[in-house]
C-alpha cells in the first residue's frame, strides 16, 4: 500500500483567525448544552461573514476559526461583522489578519504566513482586530483607516512586527444573533 502526498500549490491570500474571548469561563457558566448551542450559533455566524465576503473557512478549532479571503479588505469586513454579529449574544472575539504566501495542501492552508496570523490574532484585545503591517501596506488607497499599535515580537516569527488596528464599528445595522436561554 502506497502513502499518497497530497498536492500542494503556493498562492498568496488573506487570512483571518479568529477566537471567542472568555470561552471556557462563559463554557462554566452556562454548561454544556447552553454553551454548545451558542457556539453553534457563532459558528454560523462565522460561515456566512466569511462566504458573504467571497472568503473560505479552512478550519473550525473549538471557539477558534481560520479562514483564507482573496483581499484584506474582505478578510476585515468578515471579522467586522462577526465582532459585531457576536456582540449580540454577549460573546466577543478577537482576530488577527496577515496576508502572504502560504501553501494549499488538500483542503489545508499551511505555511509561515499562517503561524504570522495567528500570533497577531494571539496579541489582539477582545473585540480587537489587529493586522498585520503587510496587511496595512495592501490597504492603502481602500479608504480603510487603522490605528497603529506598535512594534512586536511574535513568538517563533523572525524579527519585529508592526501592528494595526481596525477602528470599532457601529453595531446597529448588523444582524445578532440570540442568547440561548
Amino acid at each position: 500500500m502506497s502513502s499518497s502526498v497530497p498536492p500542494t500549490r503556493r498562492v498568496l491570500a488573506t487570512l483571518l483567525f479568529t477566537d471567542v474571548v472568555g470561552s471556557t469561563d462563559r463554557a462554566a457558566a452556562l454548561g454544556d448544552d447552553r454553551w454548545h448551542a451558542l457556539l453553534a450559533r457563532h459558528d454560523v455566524a462565522v460561515r456566512r461573514a466569511v462566504a458573504d465576503h467571497d472568503g473560505r473557512l479552512v478550519n473550525q478549532f473549538g471557539d477558534g476559526t481560520l479562514a483564507l479571503l482573496p483581499s484584506p479588505s474582505q478578510a476585515l469586513g468578515a471579522a467586522e461583522r462577526l465582532r459585531d454579529e457576536v456582540a449580540g449574544a454577549g460573546l466577543e472575539i478577537r482576530a488577527g489578519v496577515h496576508a502572504g504566501e502560504c501553501l494549499l495542501v488538500g483542503g489545508d492552508v499551511r505555511g509561515l504566513a499562517v503561524h504570522v496570523a495567528a500570533r497577531v490574532a494571539a496579541l489582539a484585545e477582545p473585540g480587537e482586530i489587529l493586522v498585520s503591517r503587510t496587511v496595512a501596506d495592501l490597504l492603502i488607497g481602500s479608504g480603510r483607516h487603522l490605528a497603529h499599535r506598535g512594534e512586536h515580537a511574535l513568538r517563533g516569527v523572525p524579527g519585529r512586527w508592526r501592528l494595526h488596528a481596525a477602528p470599532d464599528a457601529p453595531v446597529a445595522a448588523v444582524p445578532r444573533l440570540s442568547v440561548v436561554a
